[in-house]
This record gives C-alpha cells, structure tokens and sequence, in this order.
C-alpha cells in the first residue's frame, strides 16, 4: 500500500505540526481511517500569508521573466506526471474514486501545468494605439497573495487549476483543501517543493473554514481569492470580498439540464447520460442530475436508460471494474438518501436504486446506488437541489420551446447536455439556454485550453483557458512621453 502525508501541514515551505482543528480522513470504501492530522489555526494562516507576501514581492521571484516561471511550472508538470501512481492511491484513499479516475485527475493535474507554461510563454502585454506624442502600453503584474479554496470531489485536478495560473502569473498561493480530503492537496505540496518553488509562495493548509477559510478571505494581504464549492459558501465570500472590493472566482453549484430529442441517437445519449450522471458517482458540479427526453421516445429511452443503469458495476474503488465507487462520506451517503425520501415523499416513482447496495462487502463503506426517480414535475425540490449524489430525475418535455423553458427554470447556470442529430436545432438550443458549458452528443469532455465556469446562482468568473492566467493579474496601463518637450499647461 501507498505510504500517505504523514499528516503535517506545508507553511511557507516548511513542514509543520497543525495548530487547529482535528481533521480525519476516512477511506469512504469501508471507513477505516487515513490519517487524523491536526488543521491550520487562524495565526497559521496569517504566518503563510505574510510569507507568501515576502516571497511574491521578493525580486528572485516578482522580476523572474515569463519563459523562467514557466520552465518551473512544466517541473511541476513532470513531478505530477512521474507520481501518478501514487497521487492516484492517495485520493483514491481519500475520496473513495475509483483508481482509473485518480489517475486520469493526476494526469490532468500535470497536463493543466504544462499548458498554464506554455500560455505563459506566449502570452503578449499589448502596445495600444495611441492619440498623442507618446507611447501606450497595457501590461499585467501579479495580483500578490491568492487564497484557492478546493472541493473534496476532484482535489488534484482543481487544486491544478488553480494554483497553476496562480503561480504563472507571479503570485504567492495559499491552499485550502477540503477537510474530507486534504491528503492529496498535501502530496502536490511535496511535489511542487521538490520542483524548486521559492520557498514562501506556496502553502497548503487544510483546516475548517473559520479558522482557515475565513482568514484567508478577510486577511488584508490576500488580493484574490478563487473557490469552488457550495452556493451558500459562495456567496458569504462574495460578500466578505465585496467589503475589501478584492476580486473572487466563484465556481458553484449546478443542475444541470440533459435534453435527448426524438431524433438523437439514442445509444449514444443512453451512453452519455449514464456517464453525465453516474461517474464520479454523481459528486460533480456539472452532473447532468436533469433529464428531459422527448414525449416521443420517451418510455423507451427511459427503459433503455434503467436497463444500461442497472448494469453499471458499483464496487470497491480498487476493483478495476468498478464504475460506481462510495461516495466521499458516509454524512454524505446520508444527504443523498435524505434528498431521495423527500423525493419519494414528493410523489417519486423509483424506476431502479434508491437505496445503499446489498451485501457484505458494501456494509462498511459509503456506498448508494445509481438511481433514477420518474413522476416528478420540474418544480420539485429534487428538480431544483443539488444532490450531489448518483441521483437522476427524469422528465418529459413536447417541444424545443418547453424544454427550453423547462431547463431555464432552474436557479443553476452550469451545464447543459443536448442529444440531437439537427444541428441547427442543437445550436439554437445551445445558445437559448443560461450557462456556462453546454455539450452536444457527449458530456463531462474537458480541455484545460477552454474557458469554464457558470452563470446565475453557479458561480462568478472563468478558469482555464490562456486567459485563465490573466484572471491572477491586474491591469496596468503605461504612458511613455515621446517629445522630450514639457506640458504645454505649465507655460515654463
């Protein structure tokens, strides 16, 4: 078995003892126990910051040109690489996914690193065309102090998109992972240490969000913060920032509309759909957790969908054929079901799942099976939540008009999934509907070259993408006098 962090926290470069609350982590396969480790204090978080704020003004690292940083993010980038077997057993241990998507995240992890490298390189100030004697320029300098606050779903992946342009713009990071999965946040700290990082500009503390996340928020040297997590959180660090007038990146919640017409291919949209919702047992912002199929094939569509459904494979997360791991937590198992019997109540039909599995090896973990619930109109409260959860509501729609209207009723703005062979039809649609992704005849495809973020109660701002860099850097705007003769207003 993997060795995991032995539990100590990355201040400022150097490997310290916790000061705050205690933090488990569980394998949610069958509850044993990672590691109990000790989270950082507020006085922690305010040593990080005011060291971050000394290195990222320090000139070894604020004057380092961009092709230099860049040489050490593509470091990191083949640390990451050269360790994906064990970044993959370390958040399979702490998040319970399965081993084929940990080390597809730890490959994405590296691959966002390379590429924030190679934007880095050829990303151009611009000379502006100017209206008198002189020259104008518009350049970008580093914000200083970032605080990224990461989810338990994806942890390398989004702690990579992150602190990746972070870094490629010139800052200092901060780096709250979440407290259900804080190892894995702690493995990229050693790697991103042993790549050469100034020692100072990058630290990794896990911790509860008010002795942690608060301070980073609050803390007057902190310039920026980026998170993604709950709507509710969101919001309350909206409004903290508002107060500093700081800018923030808010990537939230999502309920996302999945929309099969009569004309799709329906093997394909069975396939979409399933991996849309089910993988990463449903614990993604962009789940598509809403399925509108057309009147017309609707009955078989669905009957197709419960069939292929109740043939995924929900297992241990070692297993190589697992397709369904438990979930993170068995609180979180908890919530899941808790959103399943307020459906039920609702008037819910359960077409399969519904329920944890059977058997002896599923009675320790956190563990739910893939579920789709039919009867329920878009107006209930599983239709509007957040489940976050292998969950799926189906629902029946006439017209591109009502499913537009249907997919529109909702205060999410993530994602949206089409199935349709009319492309003129799927791009109206596409561009009809209020959000930030939308995927035709697939679903949950990423490329870290592409912009991502949502629109309405799903967040605020973009990552990814070369301006992805940009969103860590503040604008400035140079006038150069070329004349050499003085202001005319002073009359010398």
């Amino acid at each position: 078995m993997t060795e995991l962090p032995d539990g100590r926290l990355f201040l400022a470069g150097q490997w310290v003892a916790g000061e705050g609350d205690e933090i488990t982590s569980v394998f949610p396969a069958d509850g044993d126990v990672n590691r109990v480790l000790a989270g950082a204090s507020a006085a922690q978080v305010d040593t990080a910051i005011e060291a971050g704020a000394r290195a990222q003004a320090d000139p070894a690292w604020r004057a380092l040109r961009p092709h230099e940083r860049a040489r050490l993010l593509t470091r990191i980038a083949d640390g990451i690489e050269a360790n994906i077997q064990r970044i993959s057993q370390i958040q399979s241990r702490d998040t319970g996914k399965t081993l084929r998507e940990t080390a597809a995240l730890a490959g994405s992890a590296a691959g966002t690193f390379r590429y924030m490298a190679a934007a880095l390189e050829t990303l151009d100030d611009t000379m502006t065309v100017p209206r008198g004697d002189y020259l104008t320029l518009s350049v970008h300098e580093p914000l200083g102090v970032v605080g990224a606050i990461t989810p338990w779903n994806s942890p390398i992946a989004s702690d990579a998109q992150k602190v990746a342009p972070a870094l490629a713009a010139g800052n200092a990071v901060v780096l709250k992972p979440a407290s259900w999965s804080p190892l894995t946040a702690l493995e990229l700290a050693r790697i991103i240490d042993a790549a050469g990082l100034p020692k100072g500009l990058f630290s990794v503390l896990p911790g509860s969000g008010r002795a942690v996340g608060n301070r980073l928020v609050a803390h007057p040297l902190v310039r920026k913060i980026s998170f993604t997590g709950g709507t509710t959180t969101g919001r309350g660090i909206a409004a903290q920032a508002a107060a500093k007038l700081m800018p923030v990146s808010l990537e939230l919640g999502g309920k996302s509309p999945t929309i099969v017409f009569a004309d799709a291919d329906l093997d394909l949209a069975v396939a979409g759909v399933l991996y849309g919702i089910f993988s990463s047992t449903g614990q993604s912002c962009i789940a598509g957790s809403r399925l509108f199929v057309q009147r017309a094939v609707f009955d078989d569509f669905v009957a197709r969908l419960v069939a292929a459904t109740r043939r995924l494979v929900v297992g241990h997360p070692f297993d190589a054929d697992t397709q369904v791991a438990p979930l993170i937590h068995h609180d979180h198992r908890d919530a899941v079901a808790g959103h399943v019997a307020r459906a039920l109540a609702d008037g819910a039909e359960v077409l399969c799942g519904g329920a944890p599995p059977e058997g002896a090896e599923f009675e320790k973990g956190s563990y739910y099976l893939p579920t789709i619930l039919a009867g329920l109109p878009n107006t209930a409260a599983l239709c509007r939540d957040e489940v976050f959860g292998p969950v799926l509501a189906v629902l029946p729609f006439d017209d591109e008009a009502d499913v537009i209207a249907q997919s529109e009723d909702n205060a999410y703005g993530l994602a949206c999934g089409i199935w349709t062979r009319d492309f003129p039809r799927a791009y109206r649609v596409a561009r009809a509907i209020t959000t930030g992704t939308v995927w035709i005849n697939t679903y949950k495809q990423f490329s870290i070259s592409t912009p991502f973020g949502g629109e309405k109660d799903a967040g605020l701002g973009r990552e990814k993408g070369r301006e992805g860099i940009r969103a860590y850097m503040a604008q400035k705007s140079l006038y150069v006098d070329l004349t050499g003769r003085p202001h005319p207003w002073a009359r010398l």
